[in-house]
């Protein structure tokens, strides 16, 4: 942890260290998901953390599909307590980059105070944020029908990665990304963001009228089965809606799924967040 305290690399234009980045992954992910853009920002001069949710640390697929008892009962306050710890130890604030709950996570840490820009990718909605379509459904199905498995690490099957991950590839190509990613649902996580659909408070609750939160910017994908586009857009309308002067921006890519940050183009994904974080990041 020690040498997460140091500055971060300096930009030779403008001899100003820049900022960290920090990648949160999502739901039925590791940090793994987040290979190809720790290797393209770290040759950009960035210096990349990437922590796991408690219980998956820096352990591999593998390990948390042979044993997912560490991960089966955290919550949305303990996974995000987790990286605003992580991220106070930094001298400066950094970029948060997350993705699908990954994305809600970057949010309520933004809420906090904590980072200089953030940016969610596919990110799940904050509560009070309202929107069930048939895929969805799909989606979260195998976790949400068992209310026994609330507090449990539900396992995922191949076919419902390709649904939910994969559905830009044919089932053969899904499979091979399924056995290097995919992990059990951390059912808790999930269940406590469903239930943050019917109110404005709770763990999943973010303040969209905080006027002096950094700069965010949401990324949405057209053919996303588990957080539609037209999500995004309710969440983006919510801080539209609140009228303050912190930025906010929406971005849409088209024809990308719920795989985003691996799927083929992710470079331009990657791109347009360290773009939007480098011209509108707060110093």
């Amino acid at each position: 942890m020690a040498d997460q305290q140091e500055a971060g690399p300096v930009d030779e234009a403008s001899s100003i260290p820049k900022p960290s980045i920090v990648l949160i992954h999502g739901l039925w992910m590791t940090p793994l998901c987040w290979e190809y853009w720790i290797a393209y920002f770290e040759a950009k001069g960035y210096k990349v953390l990437a922590p796991g949710w408690p219980g998956i640390d820096n352990r591999t697929p593998e390990e948390i599909r042979a044993d997912s008892k560490p991960i089966a009962d955290q919550s949305i306050e303990s996974i995000v307590d987790h990286y605003a710890s992580i991220i106070s130890t930094l001298k400066t604030p950094p970029i948060i980059i997350g993705h699908s709950f990954g994305g809600l996570f970057t949010q309520i840490l933004l809420s906090r105070g904590y980072g200089c820009a953030g940016i969610g990718v596919s990110p799940a909605q904050p509560a009070g944020i309202f929107d069930l379509s048939v895929n969805v459904l799909k989606a979260t199905g195998p976790v949400l029908s068992n209310p026994l498995h609330a507090h449990s690490a539900v396992p995922f099957t191949a076919e419902q990665f390709h649904f939910c991950f994969g559905n830009h590839l044919t089932r053969e190509q899904s499979d091979v990304l399924y056995s290097r990613y995919a992990i059990p649902s951390v059912a808790h996580v999930l269940w406590q963001g469903v239930a943050g659909m019917l109110k404005k408070s709770g763990p999943g609750h973010v303040d969209f009228d905080k006027a002096d939160r950094a700069p965010l910017l949401l990324i949405a994908g057209t053919n996303d089965h588990v957080v539609p586009r037209h999500t995004v857009q309710k969440e983006y309308d919510a801080y539209v809606a609140a009228e303050v002067t912190a930025i906010v921006e929406l971005k849409i890519f088209e024809g990308r799924t719920h795989g985003i940050v691996n799927q083929d183009g992710w470079k331009e994904v990657a791109d347009c967040a360290i773009d939007f974080a480098e011209s509108h990041g707060k110093s």
